[in-house]
């Protein structure tokens, strides 16, 4: 696994670990970098160099006003993700803050699957 790969996998967990759910947190490779789920539900994406977090639109607009966060792009050409959202380096090395945006996108992906199952 590249070193940033690893580096971002090792701050995501030490969140997972803050919020106390260290085995809550699992990874599966996924077009050249990891999908992370938490509580059995997708919650980040991590690229070679990025580390992303699925959040609720609500949640959006506070992490997009931080320096450094902006909208994924999956690949060249492709258009910004409208749910995965760059967490900058400085808010992932801040483990206590970066808990509590983890704890806002399992939050959103468990809410999301209950509004779908009730369909």
């Amino acid at each position: 696994m590249p070193a940033a790969l690893d580096a971002m996998r090792r701050e995501l967990e030490d969140a997972a670990n803050h919020l106390g759910k260290p085995h809550d947190l699992r990874f599966k490779p996924m077009f050249g970098g990891l999908m992370a789920y938490f509580d059995e539900k997708p919650c980040a994406w991590l690229t070679i160099g990025e580390l992303a977090l699925k959040l609720a639109p609500v949640d959006q607009p506070a992490l997009l006003a931080l320096d450094g966060a902006t909208r994924l792009i999956a690949k060249p050409g492709a258009a910004p993700s409208r749910h995965y959202i760059i967490v900058p380096a400085a808010v992932r090395r801040d483990t206590a803050q970066f808990a509590g945006w983890l704890a806002k996108s399992a939050a959103h992906a468990v809410s999301g699957t209950r509004a779908r199952s009730r369909r």
